[in-house]
């Protein structure tokens, strides 16, 4: 391993990715072997990632999965596509991604969920109920999966009460989460707690202003006179 390859991963374990990246970038990988070649890649994908430069980010994740001896790094890499596939509104791709795992014998609470949010983003609200209660089979007080679960729950208006108890769980294990607060002040307003709707979601707003989800329901509950 190089020098500059070397100096580039402690930059980006120091989340300097500006600087990881750019050090990375002028790694000369000419005589590396291909454990190398895969080192470079996985963190050039990952510093991509941090960046939001998603299409470069692809580029490198896909070598590593394709041509990677390593289980882990594989994992990694395919759990970071589906992350990547999902906030760029290809959730289709995030569930591919996903089921590789899952039939490589990888099971987890996060392949769950992130299945189940590809599944909610389609549409598809059975099944993404169906996969946050199998990550909630694994781990029971996982607070993605107890948010994710309650937010659909008040969402569709399956169990507005559930989705509450639920959404009222996630926040009190992680109560400086600001998506977490977003679907409390849903689960709120669904459930005709106009007051407290609107103390959750301009909690949530203070710390994301320029979330379009947040803002979107924070219009709505103010419209709800």
């Amino acid at each position: 391993m190089t020098g500059s390859l070397q100096t580039g991963i402690r930059l980006y374990r120091s989340k300097r990715w500006d600087a990881a990246l750019k050090e990375l970038l002028q790694v000369d990988a000419s005589r590396f072997d291909a454990e190398d070649n895969a080192e470079l890649a996985y963190y050039l994908g990952l510093c991509y990632t941090k960046l939001e430069q998603f299409d470069d980010a692809l580029l490198y994740l896909e070598q590593v999965v394709t041509g990677g001896s390593d289980p882990l790094r594989s994992y990694q890499c395919r759990m970071t596509l589906a992350y990547i596939y999902s906030v760029t509104g290809r959730s289709k791709l995030a569930e591919f991604e996903l089921k590789r795992l899952l039939e490589k014998g990888f099971e987890s609470v996060q392949i769950y969920a992130a299945m189940a949010y590809a599944a909610y983003s389609q549409k598809r609200y059975d099944d993404a109920i169906e996969l946050y209660q199998k990550a909630l089979d694994l781990e029971r007080e996982n607070p993605t999966a107890l948010n994710g679960l309650g937010y659909i729950l008040a969402d569709t208006e399956k169990d507005v009460r559930k989705g509450l108890v639920l959404c009222k769980k996630a926040v009190e294990k992680k109560p400086q989460n600001p998506a977490y607060m977003d679907s409390l002040g849903w689960a709120y307003f669904k459930n005709g707690e106009i007051l407290e709707a609107r103390t959750w979601i301009r909690r949530a707003l203070d710390l994301l202003p320029r979330h379009p989800e947040i803002l979107s329901h924070m219009r709505t509950v103010l419209g709800a006179d």
